[in-house]
């Protein structure tokens, strides 16, 4: 399947901008199931500085502000052909080494929560305990827009009973990390069945399987990756593959709107 992006952001500010830079991780990743075919970033009111792959492996640019600039807008398209792999992505690729994903990091913290749904995950080998695991999650976090908080830990997604696709990813993770397996979180683009426009890209997560390499799991969707999913960034949780991250000086009462259009390509 070939499917086309288009993902605008859009900042506007109450005052002038003085100084401000951002890290963008919207440009997808070839791999094995995916093949970025065109990719273009375009940057009015500001420059794009310099681009780069990140400690792992993600296409990282680096764009500066206009100064005195009172709106920035960011536009990235292309188009990416994929495979059906029933969400193997293979083998590991560096420089991160595959133990540093077994590290915990603040949000993906295993406490009670986090023990608790591991108990109830079943299955006789790792790959049935991970969809075993997708069930147990989805059961116990409820997927709800709006509800939850972008710093909110797996433990507290937990506690509250409900979350989106960015706590779900973490729960996920935090979990096969205390099994023992390697795990990363996963941005990227999800083409929709009911409609084109989107306000967000979507999240799931991975684990290491030593019979398959990296497998994806969606648990808000209930299912692994299929052609519908482009991989965009990975990283230990959402800080790591973080579509925009940055600094600014000046600029008071941003307003930001985002406009993401996914669809299948004849």
């Amino acid at each position: 399947m070939r499917l086309k992006i288009h993902h605008e952001t859009r900042y506007r500010f109450d005052a002038p901008v003085s100084y401000g830079l951002q890290q963008l991780r919207k440009t997808p990743k070839t791999s094995q199931q995916q093949w970025v075919l065109n990719w273009d970033t375009q940057v009015t009111g500001g420059r794009k500085e310099l681009s780069f792959d990140d400690y792992h492996h993600n296409v990282t640019e680096l764009i500066s502000f206009d100064r005195g600039v009172t709106e920035l807008t960011v536009t990235s398209r292309g188009e990416v052909e994929l495979s059906d792999t029933h969400g193997i992505v293979g083998r590991h690729r560096g420089p991160a080494p595959l133990w540093l994903y077994r590290r915990e990091t603040e949000r993906t913290r295993a406490r009670a929560g986090v023990r608790a749904l591991v108990r109830q995950a079943a299955g006789a080998d790792e790959l049935e305990r991970m969809h075993s695991l997708i069930e147990v999650i989805r059961g116990a976090v409820a997927y709800e827009v709006g509800v939850s908080h972008p710093g909110w830990s797996a433990e507290k997604a937990i506690e509250e009973g409900h979350g989106v696709c960015q706590d779900h990813a973490h729960v996920f993770i935090a979990c096969a990390r205390e099994m023992g397996l390697p795990a990363r979180y996963v941005s990227g683009y999800l083409m929709l069945e009911d409609r084109v426009a989107q306000d967000a890209m979507h999240a799931w997560a991975e684990v290491h399987l030593d019979a398959l390499g990296w497998v994806g799991f969606d648990v808000s969707n209930g299912i692994s990756p299929d052609t519908r999913y482009v991989r965009v960034a990975t990283g230990l949780d959402y800080s790591d593959a973080a579509p925009v991250s940055g600094t600014r000086i000046g600029g008071s009462a941003e307003s930001l709107d985002v406009r993401i259009e996914v669809q299948a390509q004849q």
